[in-house]
Formats: C-alpha cells, structure tokens, sequence
C-alpha cells in the first residue's frame, strides 16, 4: 500500500539537519510512501539534497498567516495519511489543526515543564547528553519504527554546487586533508575562543584549513593574516548549500554547537565538537568526538543565550585547549 506521509518542521538549520535522520528510517517502515517536508523557504535547499523526500513544501515568513492558511489548505488536498510534527511551534499547530483528521499524527514534543526545572532548578529531567537525532527519532516508535540503524544514503548536491566546490578545494588543498574550521556560532556563549582558534592554527602547521562562517563573521580574516598561505577564509562567500558540500567533503571538520556540526554528523565525516554551555547541541553518531571539561555549571543553556555564571567567562570553552585540541587533529588525521 502506497502510504503519503508528511513532516514539518520549520527550522532552524540545525534542528532540520537532525530531523533529516528519520527519513531513512521511515522509508524502511514504508517503502511505498511518498514523504513530503514543510519548511521555511530558505531551507528548502538542504533539504532537496535528500533523495528520499517526495515533495518539499516551503512557507515563506513574509507571507504571514494568510500565508499559512493557504499552505495548511494545498496541504490538506493531499489527504495525508502520517503526519509528523517535529516542531511543536504555533505554526505547525495551525497546521495540525487543518491536517489531522483521518491521519496519524505523532508529535515531538518540546518538554518546556521539563526545561524549566532542568535549567532552573538544575533537576535530573532530561537525558544527558541530549542527543538531538535520537529526540526527533523517538516519536517514530508510535508509528511501529524501531530499528534506528545507521544508513549509507547517497545525497543528491546539484552538479553545479560540486563542481564549483570541488576545483576550489582540489586547486588549494592538492594531497593534503582538507580540515574544515566552524569558528562562528548564532550565540556568542557557545563559541571557542578566537585566540584559541589562532593558536590552533599556529600549531598544526603542517596541515592546511578552510573556514565557514557567515559575511557577519568579520574575524575570521584574522586567521588569514596569520597565515595566509594555509587558511583559505570562505566566510560569507558560500551559500548555505555550497557550504555543507565542503562540509560533506572535509578530512575533519572542527566546530562548536552549530548547524554545521550537526551536518557533518548527519554525513559520517570525522568531526571534533567543541561543546561548552549548551544542553541540546550533542551529536550521535560514532564519526564525531566530543571535547568537553567537567564543570557543575554545565549545561546551563538550550541555545547559547543567557549569562555565564563562572568567574572566568566562558570557562566551559575556555578550558578547552588549543593544545588538546591540536592532538587530537593528529590522531584523526594519521587514523
């Protein structure tokens, strides 16, 4: 039987990366069915990337709720028979309300008591680590989908996105591992430090570096100007897109809790993740080693925002050392 089963969730990068790890998984439970995925326009392009999904469906934010509306009504001719909501925000409830009779529908839910005494009150209520895939796996259980094995998924980038990254990386990098640097992050509470960064580099100099970051990331030339010849800044030159093919094309990627970080998981390339102050930036699978220092305080944030309660600001990502860091590059890269 030829099932149509849909997915939504909005946003952001990150959270729809890890999402994209239960579509394998459905397909597998029902290998007839047409699996169709509501986002926000400018993520559309990650997710046609994957060659499992149908039939993308975009809301773009300008449109506002008539916008909505109009979606929930072209969604609702479709006569879904799943529907799951791995949002859980007013705008997939919205939907959820056009959409769910005469479907099954499961939800993920966002467990917002359980956050509230996690952080407040620093009560044992939510797994740790919390790893973000495995959360948006669970509700598939409802749904009979057990078996969460890993899976070797040939995504589709447009040609013209490898070809263009591809001369890029083969002209700079020649013989030599392609090591991608995330320095940037949407908080600045969950980054490494710059000056850690710069040390990094100036103690790896035998290997060469690309950089991802947005336009915004001003600092990144920093890294260039220390040395010039072995850091190739791509910061705010890439699209969203361009940039998760270099990622999917890395050596080893470095990075804090970023989408990126969540990408390179999703595609098994061997990633260090440098995680400090945030609760639900943990990777799953067995290609990323994850840097951390043991402090009390720790997780203290969902996201990033907030204060940092320590003495030394940031000690969390502080106490993570360009020296331990640079060792364990070695190790990878020789591995």
């Amino acid at each position: 039987m030829k099932h149509k089963i849909l997915i939504i969730r909005f946003s952001s990068f990150g959270d729809i990366v890890q999402c994209m790890s239960v579509v394998g998984f459905i397909k597998e439970e029902f290998p007839k069915a047409e699996i169709h995925w509501v986002c926000r326009k400018e993520f559309s392009q990650i997710l046609s990337i994957h060659p499992l999904i149908s039939k993308i469906w975009s809301l773009d934010r300008k449109a506002g709720f008539k916008g909505l509306i109009n979606l929930g009504k072209s969604l609702r001719r479709e006569k879904f028979d799943f529907i799951y909501d791995a949002h859980s925000n007013i705008r997939s409830k919205v939907l959820f309300l056009m959409l769910f009779r005469k479907s099954n529908f499961i939800i993920r839910k966002k467990e917002r008591f359980k956050r509230f005494l996690f952080f407040n009150f620093r009560m044992k209520v939510l797994p740790t680590p919390f790893k973000g895939m495995i959360s948006f796996r669970e509700p598939l259980r409802k749904w009979g989908i057990t078996a969460f094995k890993e899976q070797n998924i040939k995504w589709d980038f447009p040609i013209e996105i490898s070809e263009k990254i591809d001369k890029i990386l083969s002209e700079y990098f020649a013989e030599k591992p392609i090591i991608t640097l995330v320095p940037s992050a949407a908080w600045k509470l969950k980054r490494w430090p710059i000056g850690h960064w710069k040390k990094l580099i100036s103690l790896l100099k035998e290997y060469k570096f690309v950089v991802l970051a947005g336009a915004e990331d001003a600092f990144c030339e920093e890294f260039v100007e220390q040395a010039s010849e072995r850091v190739l800044n791509l910061a705010g030159r890439l699209s969203l897109l361009e940039s998760c093919y270099v990622i999917a094309k890395s050596d080893l990627v470095i990075s804090a809790d970023t989408g990126f970080l969540h990408f390179a998981d999703l595609m098994h390339v061997k990633t260090l993740a440098l995680l400090g102050p945030t609760a639900f930036g943990f990777p799953t699978g067995e290609t990323v080693k994850i840097l951390q220092v043991p402090l009390k305080c720790r997780p203290c944030t969902k996201d990033g925002r907030g204060r940092c309660s320590q003495k030394i600001h940031q000690k969390c990502m502080i106490d993570i050392t360009p020296e331990s860091v640079a060792k364990e590059v070695r190790q990878v890269i020789i591995n």
